[in-house]
């Protein structure tokens, strides 16, 4: 184990077959934990290859950060790869990894491609479809707006939304959480999940319901308003502004 960061840790492997048994052992364990009341615990795990730069106990470098996006990109419960570990296999781990989708990462030039590694032993496991002639369908990205700047969410991507200088989209508000809320690409549509303790409100353009999220999850329409902490209909200081571009 390199270090702890909040309630994550980052550790280095010197063997890509044992990075990937401890990923898997470590769902493995979460899964079998009893719940405590309400409250299952579930954890996200990002994992590849590569040189990384030393420096005293701990490591930095591209490599380190693809790993954090790709924990930032999983599921609960869920272990992403990319392709360059997984080619790093041995023949027996490399059967359990599934090619998912390439996604864009912030500091890298071509796209990454993302894996998911089969850590349960499911036969009931829905086939990707990966037909040749199947029709391409629109590209969309997803563009959020506060403050004069704009960040855009390629699909696959995801965004850090909150109070935190380390977020993707930094909101000047003490309504919002340090980590407030994630927008996700997944499937070709844009998801925002909330994890503040005020709750997300969102707004989507034509509608005249507002809905507010409590660490809970939502499908964002063409376009529309997010508001941390608070109703987004005013339009203050704490809310962005979100739309679909077609590319």
């Amino acid at each position: 184990m390199v270090k702890t960061l909040g309630d994550g840790i980052v550790c280095q492997f010197r063997d890509t077959d044992a990075a990937l048994r401890a990923a898997t052992l470590m769902q493995a364990a979460a899964a079998r934990m009893p719940a405590a009341g309400e409250h299952k615990l579930e954890i996200r795990v990002g994992t590849t290859w590569g040189p990384v730069v030393m420096k005293g106990a701990d490591v930095f470098g591209d490599t380190v950060n693809v790993c954090a996006r790709l924990q930032g990109l999983a599921n609960p419960g869920q272990v992403l790869t990319t392709r360059e570990l997984v080619r790093a296999l041995s023949p027996r781990h490399r059967a359990r990894c599934r090619e998912l989708y390439p996604t864009k990462i912030r500091g890298r030039a071509g796209e990454v491609i993302v894996y998911e590694v089969m850590w349960r032993e499911d036969p009931d496991v829905t086939q990707m479809n990966v037909a040749a002639d199947a029709p391409r369908p629109a590209i969309w990205v997803l563009k959020l707006t506060y403050g004069g700047e704009s960040v855009t969410v390629e699909p696959g991507g995801a965004a850090r939304l909150g109070r935190d200088k380390t977020n993707d989209v930094v909101v000047a508000s003490t309504l919002a959480s340090r980590v407030h809320a994630r927008v996700v690409g997944r499937d070709g549509n844009y998801f925002i999940a909330d994890q503040s303790s005020n709750g997300t409100f969102l707004m989507v353009d034509g509608n005249t319901r507002e809905v507010r999220l409590r660490r809970e999850e939502a499908l964002l329409g063409e376009r529309g308003w997010i508001g941390l902490g608070k109703p987004a209909t005013n339009h203050g200081a704490h809310v962005l502004r979100y739309r679909l571009e077609r590319r």
